[in-house]
């Protein structure tokens, strides 16, 4: 459970610095399109915010960090099938659709739903 939270927050971490990049590409008339560069940090920041939030409660053993995380990871699996496939970029998309897998094999794994559950929660 807690590799799985870890990897969770992970995802979040890389999220907002991404978002943090895209903005000053934006500023600093680096970007291609200002505004795309803009929309994108919008985007990115919050939502990996969210991501990084749900990650630290899957941690902390708080049970809607799991919902969190499964979508966030739903969702990259579906971003690396079109990464991988529909775009042509195997060598990106493959990592991305193993982290998925992963992620939320060990968020669905007997000893998480235990843990979840508070069977091993410490108190």
């Amino acid at each position: 459970m807690r590799a799985a939270g870890a990897i969770v927050a992970i995802e979040g971490v890389v999220a907002v610095v991404w978002g943090v990049v895209e903005l000053v590409r934006g500023l600093t008339g680096a970007a291609e399109s200002a505004r795309g560069a803009y929309g994108m940090a919008f985007w990115f920041i919050p939502l990996g915010a969210a991501v990084l939030a749900g990650g630290i409660a899957l941690l902390k053993g708080r049970r809607w960090g799991r919902t969190v995380g499964v979508l966030t990871n739903v969702l990259l699996g579906f971003t690396g099938i079109s990464g991988a496939f529909a775009q042509g970029r195997p060598e990106i998309g493959v990592p991305i659709i193993l982290l998925a897998v992963v992620v939320l094999a060990l968020m669905f794994s007997p000893q998480t739903v235990a843990w979840l559950d508070g069977e091993y929660r410490r108190d």
